[in-house]
């Protein structure tokens, strides 16, 4: 069986964020469209789908490394602010934009929060088989071509 493993995540992400967006629960709210993604970007995201993609992008991390918290998540997205002639700095991720993807997912059923006690999410039945299902397409599409 195909796994996320088994196929290029830049592909992966792009087909999970299509799936995505005709998804009921998965949906942009009207303050991220003038939002930063972190401290660290100077400019809001140009993409008009970048909502999606990050969704994608961050079910594939809890796929691989869940179960994950959002601080852990703010630090994958997170990057290096640069402030002029003095040393740049990381900066971590927004975690509004991370805390209402995850709500969001966990609405569609694709993320399980922990228990209590236990802090984090990871990936559900339903999430490990959409993400698993789009992995086996890919790799059939790719296998079909004969590497051309």
């Amino acid at each position: 069986m195909t796994t996320v493993y088994d196929v290029p995540a830049d592909e992966l992400v792009k087909r999970v964020a299509d799936r995505l967006k005709k998804s009921r629960h998965i949906h942009i709210p009207k303050w991220a469209m003038a939002v930063k993604t972190g401290a660290h970007k100077e400019l809001p995201p140009q993409n008009d789908g970048w909502w999606y993609v990050r969704a994608a992008s961050m079910l594939r991390q809890i796929y691989i490394h869940g179960p994950v918290g959002v601080a852990r998540l703010r630090t994958y997205y997170g990057g290096r602010v640069r402030r002029g002639v003095r040393k740049e700095r990381f900066r971590e991720a927004s975690g509004k934009i991370l805390r209402t993807i995850l709500s969001q997912l966990e609405e569609a059923g694709y993320v399980l929060k922990l228990e209590k006690g236990r802090k984090g999410r990871m990936i559900s039945p339903k999430g490990q088989s959409l993400l698993d299902g789009i992995a086996h397409e890919i790799k059939l599409h790719k296998g079909g071509d004969n590497g051309r």
